[in-house]
């Protein structure tokens, strides 16, 4: 008789795991039924301020597989159905049709959860009101651009005052959906509590992202606690409140960062980490409070914390890239493979406009954290060859180990071609690298791409000069 997998999320490392057991195992031998409550499967969240912004015409443009190409591979895919209580001791899982409100329960061998995360929404006056967005999801996306639509600066009969959009917080997600409002025609105000946007970056980088944003228009208010939004007579947004003020808002796009999705774990008395996420081994099987795997039990995606390879913590690190990668290996294993997701090194990056932004590692805030003790090297440079016409700036930041030389992380902020290069320190840093090693590495040269020595190996080599060890 099939044993009967039962998959929790319709998006990455769901429906990755579906695909990659369905490879291994065919209906009769395994039945997959995945549920999910949304009204899209697979499909890339990260793409949605460039959709919303107007630089992806089309949503369907950011959908990787639809609802119907995973039926037409024997999965039977529950659209807009939600999973409401899972049952671990009894096997089985309970759902709701949203459409008309039918509860079942539902038997499974196998379990994979993967619920996501969920878009931080403060519970502070007018943060739930019409016109207040979040843009985690498709649906957050169509939302919005309803919204939009309401209120567009570039209509026909625009009215003389102009429209402004307040973003509250200044993370990825912030900058780039203040981007998004730029290329709209708002004007944008970005509310955010950290000294400098960007927080995954150091403040001494992150002021070049301020000032980045600051010639583009956007009124930067750094330090600053969003505590209200206040609306008008018609219920919506007229300003945000924040501990610097007031600023005008027509609408407002949150960006506070997510959290993982654990109510049904914590409800079934599952063990979550220090950031409310699920615990698993490496095979990506569901950990209890002793460490001891969870009959039958697996989750992946941005519900679960994974093991940062260089602070040696466990982290929240929601990313599609990580989502996807902990499917491909729940779905080897319940194929009867022996795979393994050994962990991240915290890589990650965006752009606002023309200026490009990429961090790996730690910064000195998580090498403080994690009892390390480093130093700091910057450089400046260019992307291309100095001589090269309209070569880009670009700055480069590194932390390297007092004592071992270990490369502890890298930042780039910098112009056109600056920032994929975060990709070879993400590389170094999983082979636990010296900055000395690093120095050596045979990288490409040619003078349209870089200078005959690459900034990241300018760094490397400045650092090592620190340390005393070149």
């Amino acid at each position: 008789m099939a044993q009967h997998l039962v998959v929790v999320g319709g998006d990455a490392a769901g429906m990755s795991a579906a695909s990659q057991a369905r490879r291994r195992r065919g209906p009769e031998e395994l039945r997959i039924t995945a549920f999910e409550r949304g009204s899209f499967t697979s499909y890339s969240a990260c793409g949605i301020p460039y959709w919303v912004g107007g630089e992806v015409a089309e949503r369907d443009a950011l959908i990787a597989r639809t609802p119907e190409q995973h039926r037409a591979r024997d999965i039977d895919l529950r659209m807009r159905t939600e999973v409401t209580a899972i049952d671990p001791a009894g096997r089985r899982v309970r759902s709701r049709d949203l459409a008309t409100g039918a509860e079942r329960w539902t038997g499974y061998d196998q379990l994979v959860l993967a619920t996501g995360a969920e878009p931080v929404r403060p519970a502070l006056p007018g943060f739930d009101a019409p016109g207040v967005h979040g843009v985690h999801t498709l649906d957050d996306g169509q939302a919005l651009l309803e919204t939009l639509a309401r209120f567009d600066p570039r209509g026909v009969g625009r009215p003389e005052r102009a429209w402004h959009a307040v973003v509250v917080g200044g993370g990825y997600i912030g900058i780039e959906m203040a981007e998004a409002m730029l290329l709209r025609g708002y004007r944008v105000t970005l509310v955010h509590r950290t000294p400098e946007p960007m927080p995954g970056l150091d403040p001494d980088l992150g002021v070049l992202v301020r000032r980045a944003l600051e010639r583009l228009g956007v009124e930067v208010v750094p330090g600053a606690e969003a505590t209200e939004v206040l609306l008008g007579a018609d219920g919506r947004p007229r300003a945000v409140r924040s501990t610097a003020g007031e600023h005008p808002a027509d609408l407002v796009v949150l960006g506070l960062g997510a959290r993982p999705r654990t109510e049904l774990a914590r409800a079934a008395g599952l063990a979550l980490g220090v950031h409310g996420g699920l615990r698993t081994d490496p095979t990506m099987r569901v950990l209890d409070a002793d460490g001891a795997r969870v009959p039958g039990l697996w989750a992946g995606g941005d519900c679960v914390e994974v093991l940062h390879l260089v602070s040696g913590r466990h982290e929240h690190v929601a990313l599609g890239t990580h989502a996807n990668k902990q499917g491909l290996v729940i779905g080897r294993n319940l194929g009867g493979d022996a795979a393994q997701f050994p962990g991240v090194v915290g890589t990650a990056i965006t752009k606002v406009c023309d200026l490009e932004i990429a961090r790996t590692g730690l910064n000195e805030r998580q090498a403080a954290a994690a009892g390390l003790r480093w130093t700091a090297a910057v450089i400046e440079s260019t992307a291309q060859a100095g001589y090269f016409p309209d070569a880009a700036w670009m700055t480069v930041k590194l932390l390297a180990e007092q004592g071992s030389g270990r490369l502890l992380g890298l930042q780039i902020v910098g112009g056109a071609g600056a920032a994929k290069r975060i990709d070879v320190a993400a590389v170094a840093l999983g082979c636990r690298l010296t900055v000395e090693q690093l120095v050596f590495q045979d990288l490409a040269y040619a003078p349209p791409f870089s200078p005959v020595w690459d900034p990241v190996l300018v760094a490397a080599r400045k650092a090592a000069g620190q340390l005393g060890r070149m």
